[in-house]
C-alpha cells in the first residue's frame, strides 16, 4: 500500500457556534406554532413534575388559548403583552418563544419555551436577554415550579433572584410548590 494511503486525514476545523436565532415579535398568525412549542416545552420541562393528565388537559386547548391571547385588544400599547419568537433564520421554523405581560409597573415573564430538541444551544438565553431588554426599566418577574431545578439554574445563571414562595394551582386541583423569581 502506498504511503499516501496511510496518511491520516487533516484534523477538521473546530465547528463554529451556530448563529443566534432570528428574533421577531409574534402575533395572532403565530398561535398554532406557539401552541405546539408551548405544549412540547411544557411536556419536556414538566415531565415527572406535573401529573401527565394535567399536561394532557393543558395541551387540548393551547391553540385556542393562544389565538385568544394574541388577538385580544389590551388597550394602550404599554399594556399589551409581547410575544417574542426565535426562528431558525428569518421566516424559518419557530425554535422558541417568550411571552411577557405588563402588570401594573412590572412585567410578568409568563412563558419561555424552546423546542426540546434544540435546548442547550443558547436559544433560551437569547430569548431571555431580548425579553429583559424589551422592558429595561420595569421589574421582570416569573414563577417556576420549585422542583424544576433545570429552569431554576437557568434563571439564576442569568441573574434572577428568588423573591418568595408560592403554590401553583392547576385546573384539576393539583397544587405544587413554586418560587417567584425576578430581575431589577
Amino acid at each position: 500500500m502506498p504511503a499516501a494511503d496511510r496518511t491520516p486525514p487533516p484534523p477538521s476545523a473546530p465547528s463554529a457556534p451556530p448563529p443566534p436565532p432570528a428574533l421577531r415579535e409574534g402575533g395572532a398568525a403565530d398561535a398554532a406554532a406557539v401552541a405546539r412549542l408551548h405544549t412540547a416545552g411544557r411536556r419536556s420541562a414538566c415531565a415527572g413534575l406535573v401529573p401527565p393528565w394535567v399536561l394532557d388537559a393543558e395541551a387540548a386547548d393551547q391553540e385556542l388559548l393562544w389565538t385568544l391571547r394574541l388577538e385580544a385588544d389590551y388597550g394602550a400599547p404599554a399594556d399589551a403583552p409581547v410575544l417574542l419568537l426565535a426562528e431558525d433564520g428569518p421566516g424559518g421554523p419557530a425554535l422558541g418563544f417568550a411571552h411577557l405581560v405588563p402588570d401594573g409597573g412590572e412585567v410578568r415573564l409568563e412563558q419561555l419555551h424552546v423546542r426540546p430538541d434544540r435546548t442547550g444551544r443558547g436559544i433560551g438565553t437569547h430569548l431571555l436577554h431580548a425579553a429583559l431588554a424589551r422592558f429595561p426599566q420595569a421589574p421582570v418577574r416569573l414563577d417556576v415550579l420549585a422542583a424544576n431545578r433545570r429552569a431554576i439554574a437557568f434563571y439564576e445563571r442569568h441573574g434572577a433572584r428568588r423573591l418568595g414562595r408560592g403554590t401553583a394551582h392547576f385546573p384539576d386541583g393539583t397544587r405544587l410548590p413554586e418560587y417567584a423569581y425576578g430581575w431589577r
